[in-house]
């Protein structure tokens, strides 16, 4: 079919549906169809006469540029990035105002003709009012990025054309802009375009990020985003406040972020927006002190309204810096308990209670799953209290016999009992006397021994087994579980009144899976054991990505154990990801392997699989390790295990 058949059969489907047949728009997309009812009922267009293209005179087109200038000059290196992606693929890059003017334009001089006479030109006016349904002006309509693909265009003289454009808004959401790249000729599907949708969307953000840079340069400008690693370099959100916390612009992402929160708290309103604290559910001090704290000047805050972890940063003003009391306004140090975590927020408010708690006599409860560092947390709040330096007491009371417990808490006269010591016992109560005793595994004391604890706690006397008068203690008590109480409770497993009496305060520890400085948990457990063994070691990336990736069922202790392994296991300087324990090995293990076959527990045809695979490999361990998606020292390791010797390197070969 020739281009001048598709163009009379374009003009008679847009007559028929100007007459008020909807026939026409049967297999239509919606956006494409709101546009053309648009163009023949609101704009009264004539699909039977196509108008020439509007490029307007050197002087008019410099009116529509001035408004720009300073877009333009932002914009530049987006829009030369981005036609140097799509050049080689026929395409010309357009970026219009927000009434549809072309203010710039990049395209191919030896297309020039073609492309002037498309109207794909600096100074084209691709307004849905004059030109129809296309990509920048229904772009401009619908405030949001669009293809029109060849016939979908209003006018008969654009359907060889197909075009794609995403808006730029200001920091208020309005159109400021229009990018758009445009070809001559295309694919006939439609979804040969959606890659170019995507790119161009891409592009418009950036050049929206960098413009609202741009303008607040001389504001305190947080920067946020889910990931981490993106931050600095992409952070999606930006929003401009005052020292003081109030709001002053955001781009799109941050603009809904504002909305989630209106959304969800009603009470607010545009015109009374929420403070930057109020979004990210932080101190101002904390904010403002972004950039004081950690390596990567980033710190996790809570979302409020949705409740997930952002990761943000602070861009200070351009010739201005924060007061030395702002920069200054995070909490007192604490080394026992900061050490504890980075910038994970459910963390942070756990120690930022902690810190309150640290020289107050309440007994507190600490929670969480089994291997999140109870015992940890426990031993740094008495270390960071007034009662450092005293004795802090652990004792596990799931790990002691049942019928020893009584004797192993209270303690002991001598001749209390059959088997007991000469001389007697100080119990462990007692020899907390003046610190800190901490109860691990609360929920595993034995029913009847809860009673006599009640009474230590009230009292604040302990009686010795075969005493005949109770002994003072002066003891600040800390338990620990990783039970549900509240059931316990229900089901008579425990009692009720102990359960207040050790719930002063709550300290919940958050699963190792749930923490948004897990990067820096890893860091701290390997240096701990690197310092425990005396050796420098490198964490290979690839194993960091594993570490990073696992859902660590058994939390920090589970990491332990895995990295202690990995030491203890690997050869060379470095922990790569195949020095780990198979079950954190994560998507590595999904690459091509061979498996051990046992029988009766002993490995049948590992060594035979290994042989077979370097033998069809010649014996290039390279290859294999390739192969196996495992590293050459774990090759060579597996060879040493089965005795397998290159044959070039056989004694006498």
């Amino acid at each position: 079919m020739t281009l001048r058949t598709e163009q009379r059969q374009h003009i008679e489907t847009l007559i028929r549906l100007s007459e008020g047949r909807d026939a026409p728009l049967a297999g239509c997309r919606e956006v494409i169809r709101r546009s053309w009812q648009r163009c023949v009922g609101e704009y009264r267009l004539d699909p039977g006469q196509p108008r020439e293209v509007r490029v307007l005179t050197r002087q008019a087109l410099q009116e529509h540029r001035e408004p720009v200038d300073e877009l333009l000059h932002v914009a530049r290196a987006g829009v030369d990035q981005l036609y140097a992606q799509v050049a080689r693929l026929g395409y010309v890059l357009l970026l219009t105002d927000h009434r549809g003017i072309t203010v710039d334009f990049r395209g191919q001089r030896e297309h020039d003709r073609a492309l002037r006479k498309a109207g794909l030109y600096l100074g084209a006016d691709w307004d849905e009012r004059y030109a129809g349904t296309c990509a920048v002006g229904t772009c401009i309509h619908d405030t949001r990025a669009i293809t029109c693909h060849q016939n979908e265009h209003f006018d008969a003289t654009h359907i060889g054309l197909t075009c794609t454009a995403a808006p730029i808004t200001d920091p208020q959401g309005e159109v400021i802009a229009v990018l758009d790249i445009s070809a001559l000729q295309s694919p006939r599907s439609q979804e040969s375009q959606n890659f170019g949708l995507s790119l161009v969307n891409l592009y418009a953000r950036m050049i929206e990020d960098a413009y609202f840079l741009h303008r607040y340069r001389d504001s305190l400008i947080l920067r946020y985003d889910t990931a981490r690693e993106f931050v600095h370099l992409n952070g999606r959100g930006l929003i401009a406040i005052e020292e003081d916390g109030s709001i002053i612009a955001a781009n799109g992402n941050g603009r809904a972020l504002i909305e989630a929160h209106l959304a969800r708290w009603p009470a607010w309103s545009p015109q009374r927006l929420p403070t930057a604290p109020q979004l990210f559910d932080g101190d101002l001090g904390e904010l403002l002190g972004i950039l004081a704290t950690g390596e990567d000047q980033i710190r996790a805050f809570r979302v409020r309204a949705s409740g997930i972890t952002c990761f943000v940063t602070l861009v200070e003003p351009r010739h201005r810096h924060l007061p030395a009391t702002t920069a200054n306004a995070c909490a007192e140090a604490v080394p026992a308990l900061d050490g504890l975590a980075a910038d994970d927020p459910a963390m942070n408010r756990v120690l930022k209670l902690a810190r309150r708690l640290r020289n107050e006599e309440v007994s507190v409860l600490v929670t969480g799953e089994t291997g999140t560092g109870k015992e940890v947390l426990a031993r740094a709040l008495h270390d960071s209290g007034r009662r450092a330096g005293k004795p802090f007491v652990a004792v596990n009371c799931a790990a002691i016999p049942e019928a020893l417990v009584e004797s192993e808490l209270f303690g002991y006269l001598p001749g209390a009992f059959t088997g007991g010591r000469p001389r007697g016992m100080r119990g462990l109560i007692q020899q907390a006397d003046g610190g800190t005793l901490f109860l691990d595994e609360i929920g595993d004391m034995p029913l009847a021994l809860q009673s006599r604890l009640l009474r230590v706690l009230a009292e604040r006397e302990v009686m010795p087994l075969g005493a005949d008068s109770p002994v003072k203690v002066d003891i600040r008590l800390i338990t620990a579980t990783h039970r549900d109480m509240t059931q316990m409770i229900a089901e008579g497993r425990f009692r009720e009144d102990l359960y207040y009496r050790l719930n002063g305060a709550q300290l919940r520890l958050p699963a190792l899976r749930e923490r948004a400085d897990r990067h820096f948990v890893i860091r701290s457990v390997y240096e701990g054991l690197l310092a425990e063994r005396d050796e420098a070691r490198f964490l290979r990336a690839d194993a960091m990505s594993a570490l990073l990736g696992h859902a660590w069922p058994g939390n920090i202790r589970q990491l332990r154990n895995a990295l202690s392994f990995a030491l203890a296991t690997a050869e060379g300087d470095e922990i790569t990801v195949h020095d780990l324990p198979e079950e954190c090995q994560g998507a590595t293990l999904a690459a091509p392997s061979f498996k051990a076959v046992t029988f009766d527990g002993a490995v049948a045809d590992e060594g035979r699989a290994l042989h077979d695979l370097l033998d069809e490999a010649r014996w290039n361990v390279s290859l294999v390790a390739r192969r196996l998606g495992v590293s050459r020292p774990t090759v060579y390791r597996r060879m040493r295990r089965h005795g397998l010797v290159a044959p070039n390197h056989r004694a006498g070969g």
